[in-house]
């Protein structure tokens, strides 16, 4: 680890912010489910429910790749692990818009996940060059 590296890696601001993604992610996942569980007429289910359940599954991923870049001692190492914390925030991103097209009045918290997401690629932009 680098010496700018606080002892505690969950004083990172970026790990705090992963941290309330997830939370955030959670709460709009069990939300929706509420709205989009129901069976439609037909008797199929509701394909935007397979969404909110990948919102939290990407959200739950970002902590664990940011302490495996930090602990990694070499760059190749830790580039792999940047590379997969980059494509589950844009993940999430496409997967919050997927999820504002559907039919359920939480829906609406969705612009506050993606403004979260916006200040968490700013953290990981300033975060990666303290690596």
């Amino acid at each position: 680890m680098s010496s700018n590296t606080p002892l505690n890696l969950s004083e990172l601001p970026i790990y705090k912010k992963a941290i309330e993604i997830f939370a955030l992610s959670q709460n709009i996942s069990t939300y929706l489910n509420h709205d989009l569980s129901d069976l439609k007429e037909d008797g199929s289910e509701n394909p935007h429910i397979y969404f909110s359940g990948d919102i939290v599954q990407q959200s739950v991923s970002l902590a664990p790749e940011i302490l495996n870049a930090e602990r990694q001692r070499y760059s190749e190492r830790k580039y792999k692990h940047i590379a997969s914390l980059k494509r589950l925030t844009n993940m999430l991103y496409k997967n919050s818009y997927r999820l504002e097209r559907s039919n359920s009045n939480g829906k609406d918290f969705l612009p506050i996940l993606r403004t979260e997401l916006k200040k968490f690629k700013k953290l990981q932009r300033s975060w990666l060059l303290t690596l």
